[in-house]
This record gives C-alpha cells, structure tokens and sequence, in this order.
C-alpha cells in the first residue's frame, strides 16, 4: 500500500472515530431537556437521539473497515495488544449499543413508563458507551505494549 493511500485512510479512521464518538457528547445536554419536554419537544429529541446513534452506528462501519485497511497496509500484527483489547472492547461495544439505547427509547412510547427513570438509565447508558469508545480511541493513541 502507498504511503498517500495509507495516509488517506489513516485520516479517514480518524474522522470517522470523531465521528462516533462526538455526538454522543451533544446528547448529555440534551437529556435535562428530554426529562422536562411535553409530549412533542419529546419525540423531538427522541427523534435526535435515534439520528445520533445512526449515526455513531454508520461512521463505526466506516472506522472499523479502515481500521482492518491500515492493520492489512501497516507494520501491525493482529497480535499486537493494543489491536487485540481494542477489538475486545468494539465487540463489547457493539453488543452494548445493541441493547442499550433503542429498547430504552422505545419504552418513552409505553404508558405507565417513568419518564425521569428512563432518561436517568439512558444517561448512564451514555457516559458507559462513552467510556467504551474513549478507552478504544486511547488505545489506538497511546497503543500501549500490554503484552
């Protein structure tokens, strides 16, 4: 692989990883919001919500095949720890997301639902999934020799 191609995908990884992990930083804010909104301001916000993690989901897809395309093009291994336990952690993420935030958001449409609860359990479900995220982008910083 050329340095020009390896340099565009490197930059495409880290655009997407801004990407995924950015806009979950605007729904923290945002949660206050959804605790207090009627009716319709709070479809809006649930509507945001689902665009976000969309969103976090698609420009994941696009981090994960560059990240595949710079490990095939570089001097890395599969081996390598910091490779390994941020594939252990996506994984974990990937399950995560799956259950965390579209079940939730679902329940706000329920009747008899505890609205302060469920956002509550969603912003825990944020500050989590950004730990998740966090942890990986250090690992691909700092890429540290665990083993």
């Amino acid at each position: 692989m050329g340095i020009l191609l390896y340099k565009a995908i490197l930059y495409l990884h880290i655009l997407s990883a801004m990407m995924s992990i950015g806009p979950f930083f605007v729904l923290l804010p945002m949660m206050k919001r959804l605790r207090e909104a009627n009716l319709t301001k709070q479809q809006a916000y649930l509507d945001t919500f689902r665009s976000t993690t969309r969103l976090a989901k698609h420009a994941g897809h696009v981090l994960v095949i560059s990240g595949v395309l710079l490990v095939m093009g570089g001097n890395w291994s599969w081996k390598t720890s910091w490779i390994v336990l941020t594939v252990l952690i996506l994984v974990s993420s990937l399950y995560f997301l799956a259950r965390a935030f579209s079940p939730k958001i679902r329940k706000f449409n329920e009747t008899d639902q505890d609205k302060d609860k469920l956002v509550q359990s969603l912003t825990r479900s944020i500050w989590i999934y950004l730990f998740l995220l966090l942890t990986m982008l250090w690992f691909m910083v700092v890429k540290p020799e665990v083993w």
